[in-house]
């Protein structure tokens, strides 16, 4: 019997084979936790308390029971830290202004103003808060924290404290996480960030207490034009970082892992790309070409780029530079047209998401129209492998129950 891990090596290697399944593998692949708890009732498991492993987003950990009845193949290997520098570790209660109780890391420390939710980095309360949940909102934005940026002093360790070696006791939880994993028969998806160049969910420093450099995204986007060369500066100090740890982690991990989440870096609005191609090819195409290098070098891991948007006249250079993966196949911006992406790209990019648009079929349609949906993009994507199924992002809150059990179960039927 095919385990969850062959499966998603059949199709990584573009055979055919049963439909892979991802459902929070990634930080940008996963649930928010107000999901879990009505799928959880609607298949009859037991009810629990949830773990927010993502707290910027309010990302649910989905629970093993819940995902073998689902017949997810994939599970994600996390570092223990948050973006608000705290661990995942000694849980405790937190109750969420909607009104769920969940579990939150015990460093994990906020200030409730009304109905607005601030939280504060490596959960100490005398510096200022790093990020902000808005009214009615359910996830944080990061709070921008810019100091005065003085040109003749910038330095680029600044834009680099964040970017550390990594420690041995990431390490030791990473190593734990792959062991329980391998238990299950699922595909492994690493996730240790520091290979991001210039990813906006990370310029803010939410993790740091007294963030230097260029931490506004406003003025981070300034200057990649121009303060360019001071980017390449920053870019380099983070490869040489990253390319070490990668070293380390392989070391410990080995070729147990399938596959390792590159970048978050978006590049795409809903009509058009952030830059230009030239741009993309001078500023950010070395960074990630060396990145996918060394992974395909040294390893048999495949590499995950993630970016939303109309970036198809972007794809020919992400592949150039080494990307095996895209997600998450938004092909409701303008030019991502999935018979289009499978035409042109579908021997050469494995397409993780695609499977139903999060805009607006999940959330506001009918669970036919979801179905339909769904049938259809598993149509296009699925021949020849190089498919995972995925929504197009993370499921979002107040998603219906019903839109969710169509799309689960119409999945289950072509895995």
């Amino acid at each position: 019997m095919l385990t969850g891990r062959d499966i998603l090596q059949k199709s990584l290697q573009h055979k055919d084979g049963p439909v892979v399944f991802d459902l929070g593998a990634t930080v940008v692949t996963g649930i928010h936790v107000s999901c879990l708890v009505g799928l959880r009732r609607h298949y009859g498991l037991e009810e629990k308390l949830l773990k927010v492993h993502d707290p910027y987003q309010m990302l649910g950990f989905p629970d093993d029971d819940l995902l073998d009845v689902l017949g997810v193949s994939t599970r994600g290997v996390f570092s223990p830290w948050t973006k608000f520098g705290y661990e995942n570790t000694k849980w405790k209660e937190w109750k969420t202004p909607w009104g769920q109780t969940v579990l939150v890391g015990g460093e994990f420390q906020v200030e409730e103003t009304g109905s607005d939710v601030f939280i504060y980095p490596c959960g100490d309360r005398t510096v200022p808060p790093s990020g902000h949940m808005p009214k009615r909102s359910f996830f944080f934005d990061a709070v921008i924290r810019q100091e005065p940026i003085n040109d003749a002093t910038l330095r680029v360790e600044d834009n680099l404290e964040e970017f550390k070696p990594i420690s041995d006791e990431t390490l030791a939880s990473v190593r734990s996480q792959l062991n329980a994993i391998q238990q299950t028969g699922r595909g492994a998806v690493l996730n240790i960030g520091g290979t991001g160049f210039g990813d906006v969910g990370s310029v803010p420093g939410m993790q740091l207490k007294h963030p230097k450099g260029i931490r506004d995204i406003t003025e981070w986007y300034i200057s990649t034009v121009s303060r360019r060369k001071h980017i390449h500066a920053i870019f380099e100090g983070q490869l040489e970082i990253a390319l070490a740890n990668l070293q380390k982690v392989h070391d410990v991990l080995g070729n147990t892992v399938d596959v390792i989440n590159i970048c978050g870096t978006d590049f795409g609005t809903q009509r058009s790309l952030f830059c230009s191609e030239k741009l993309f090819r001078e500023l950010w195409f070395p960074y990630y070409k060396a990145v996918n290098d060394w992974v395909h070098t040294h390893t048999t891991w495949k590499t995950f780029k993630h970016s939303c948007g109309a970036i198809f006249p972007l794809l020919p250079a992400l592949v150039e530079c080494g990307f095996d993966i895209l997600n998450p196949v938004q092909c409701s911006a303008a030019g991502m047209d999935p018979k289009r992406l499978k035409a042109k790209f579908g021997d050469r990019l494995v397409f993780w998401g695609g499977g139903v648009d999060t805009q607006k079929t999940l959330p506001f349609g009918t669970p036919a129209e979801v179905r339909d949906q769904v049938r259809e993009r598993i149509d296009i994507f699925a021949p020849g492998g190089g498919f995972v199924f995925n929504t197009i992002h993370n499921i979002q809150a107040q998603t219906p129950i019903e839109n969710l059990v169509a799309m689960f179960e119409t999945v289950k039927s072509y895995c």
